[in-house]
């Protein structure tokens, strides 16, 4: 498993910290700075490499605009995930104009952190701002708590799940959610290996089980 170097830019320490945290429970991320502004990441960035720079866009001395613009007029070959609070579509686009690989939203569920760093790591993330959006809306799948605690299941797990349960394609599932069709196939391969199942009849029944599909 390739180790997947991180740099992380958020004024707010506590937040970072969180995050931080989060990414350090998976196996092949590193965590090789923790800055509150954006030259302090440039400095960062001469001393040591990383694969991917998950940035806020307000900080004090530069801000994740800017530094963002900085590195593309580098031309250099990190990856780069905006997370903010704000769900505007104007701020969204901008920062996919000035090539910004991800927009992840800070009140989303910590596992979508996850699998956007994987998706854009792998060049296979879709930036959609439907799906932006997608982030920000209430867990539907809430009282179905039991079950995320027996089976580990994510709330974008849940949902696949769901339109699993209801005999749609990996295609039709990657088009409703704005996902690429790889991303679909992981997560359907995450699900059954959760579930315990091998068919989609098996997959289908625990579904229904829960009160999906």
């Amino acid at each position: 498993m390739k180790e997947i170097r991180i740099v992380l830019a958020d004024d707010h320490r506590m937040f970072a910290v969180g995050i931080e945290n989060l990414l350090k429970k998976q196996k092949d991320f590193k965590v090789i700075g923790v800055f509150n502004n954006g030259r302090e990441v440039l400095q960062q960035l001469k001393d040591t490499p990383a694969d991917l720079l998950i940035t806020d866009m307000n900080m004090p001395g530069m801000d994740g605009m800017n530094l963002i613009q900085h590195l593309k007029k580098e031309k250099t070959k990190l990856k780069i995930i905006v997370l903010s609070m704000y769900d505007e579509e104007e701020i969204f686009k901008k920062c996919i104009k000035q090539g910004v690989d991800a927009y992840v939203l800070k009140n989303a569920d910590p596992d979508e952190l996850i699998y956007t760093i994987r998706e854009v790591v792998e060049n296979r993330h879709v930036a959609h701002y439907q799906h932006v959006l997608n982030q920000a809306e209430d867990d539907i799948y809430s009282d179905l708590d039991v079950y995320k605690l027996k089976f580990k299941l994510s709330k974008r797990e849940f949902e696949i799940l769901k339109y699993l349960a209801k005999g749609m394609s990996n295609k039709e599932i990657a088009e409703l959610l704005h996902l690429s069709v790889h991303t679909v196939e992981t997560h359907r391969k995450h699900i059954y290996t959760k579930l315990k199942v091998s068919t989609s009849a098996e997959l289908i029944k625990k579904a229904l089980d829960m009160g999906l599909g």
